[in-house]
């Protein structure tokens, strides 16, 4: 069947007989959450207390087998029925019931580990698959959090509350987006980094840098970030009322467990995060002053077409479209031939991530492989660099070319009146400002700093913006 699908790859036309074969498989999912109620209803049957630990063992072992044998699905919407396909709102409902159910099995699990019946094997065991479920439903949080509507916007919060990764919201979209496959970057590991180096590298980094981007913001409005607007209070707020319902209710005894399964939860987004650009470099152009990263191409994402993680992720896999268009919902995601690809889906990526001599046997050929040999491009650990370099000597240097960065825009910057992205088309009009970003109305385009990028996209830069000399409706 994979075969199939793989040698029906849709690049463009054929839009009348289009359809989308995984449309109902999408609904798969919603399997994950419902992992704690098909755990209990086992245990229930068997006294078992092993059942509890059904999550990591569904995840890591059961997901990647039918990986194995389920093969690959490479077809692409055509071009011309991304628009409706975005609209159907089937997809997005399927996003949304994954709460509820993620909700009511946490607070079961909780109930249930503050009672007598299980032993503390089981309780373990529980949190551990909980906060897998929460992991995953971090990744709902990430399909959620990147949409314009504030509605969704607000659950992916919803989302982020169970595992106290609420700073996830700012720091993936604003942070993460704009500084992916550079060495700023702490979602973005690095030849020679193993898992267990990245993991304090990554949620310390992400945390102090969601701090400092809502910090800015503020800053920009002449206001202190200490305020219930601020993104990154609000979302903790949502966990801190949360957890403290659950300790009032249930006890304090349940506070370990709510702990284990958080760090189980956001752990495995960063283990996604890990593989996810696993080496990957934007090259710098441009000189001097104008000098700047590459624009995110499909080049700077690992991918995997391997259809059971992409059906459970909500095309998580896809990365390169995700990456070169954040707001595109998961159904339209589409695959790039010159995408770099991983030897097998994420489950089963995690499983290597785990073993890190096993991991650089895999992976570093391949990234080796995906920059013809010279390593010095690629993104290396700063400690094991030299070490790399002295194992993968790169080849003799041969002449490079690198012309000027961004061209500045023809209009005199006193003149433009609004500007408007490129890549998902917001536009930021002097007249109205945007005080969320903490421009007030009438702050000139030339007052917007060059450091500044998109907030609904966050890929493309104040420099890529397009001048508009006129105020746009």
């Amino acid at each position: 069947m994979s075969e199939q699908i793989a040698n029906s790859t849709v690049r463009a036309g054929s839009t009348d007989s289009w359809r989308d074969r995984k449309r109902y498989l999408w609904l798969i999912g919603l399997v994950v959450p419902s992992l704690a109620f098909i755990g209990y209803a086992a245990w229930a049957l068997t006294g078992w207390g092993i059942w509890f630990w059904i999550g990591p063992v569904v995840i890591l072992g059961v997901v990647p087998a039918i990986d194995l044998v389920a093969g690959l699905d490479r077809s692409n919407p055509p071009d011309d029925v991304i628009e409706a396909l975005e609209r159907d709102r089937y997809y997005r409902w399927i996003t949304y019931l994954f709460l509820p159910i993620q909700y009511a099995g946490f607070v079961g699990a909780m109930w249930l580990i503050a009672g007598d019946d299980l032993s503390t094997f089981a309780k373990i065991g529980l949190a551990v698959s909980i906060g897998c479920i929460g992991g995953i439903g971090i990744n709902t949080a990430h399909e959620l959090g990147h949409k314009r509507e504030e509605n969704e916007r607000w659950l992916s919060k919803v989302a982020l509350a169970q595992s106290f990764y609420g700073h996830f919201y700012i720091e993936h979209n604003r942070g993460h987006h704009v500084r992916v496959a550079t060495p700023e970057d702490p979602a973005s590991s690095r030849v020679g980094e193993s898992f267990y180096q990245f993991w304090p590298r990554t949620v310390g980094g992400s945390l102090r840098s969601a701090w400092n981007l809502e910090k800015r913001r503020y800053a920009r409005r002449q206001q202190h970030p200490f305020r219930i607007g601020n993104d990154v209070l609000n979302a903790w707020l949502m966990s801190v009322v949360l957890w403290g319902a659950l300790v009032a209710w249930l006890g304090v005894g349940i506070l370990p467990y709510l702990v284990v399964q958080a760090v189980v939860g956001f752990s495995l987004l960063e283990v996604v995060n890990y593989m996810e650009h696993y080496g990957m470099l934007r090259q710098k152009v441009g000189v001097g002053e104008r000098q700047r990263y590459e624009r995110v191409d499909p080049t700077h994402s690992w991918n995997s077409n391997n259809i059971a993680t992409n059906v459970l992720l909500y095309h998580l896999q896809r990365h390169s479209d995700h990456h070169a268009n954040p707001t595109r919902r998961y159904q339209s995601l589409r695959d790039f031939e010159e995408s770099p690809v991983l030897p097998t889906g994420y489950a089963g990526m995690i499983v290597l991530a785990i073993v890190p001599a096993v991991w650089r046997r895999v992976m570093d050929p391949r990234v080796l492989a995906h920059f013809d040999g010279d390593l010095s491009r690629a993104n290396l650990s700063p400690r094991k660099r030299d070490k790399i370099l002295a194992k993968y000597p790169p080849p003799a240097p041969a002449g490079t070319s690198g012309g000027p960065g961004g061209a500045a825009a023809g209009v005199p910057a006193e003149e433009v009146l609004a500007a408007r992205c490129p890549g998902c088309g917001y536009t930021y009009r002097v007249e109205e400002g945007d005080e969320h970003e903490g421009f007030a109305a009438g702050t000139p385009w030339a007052d917007v700093p060059d450091s500044w990028c998109c907030p609904d996209c966050g890929v493309r830069e104040k420099v890529d913006f397009v001048p508009l000399t006129e105020a746009v409706a």
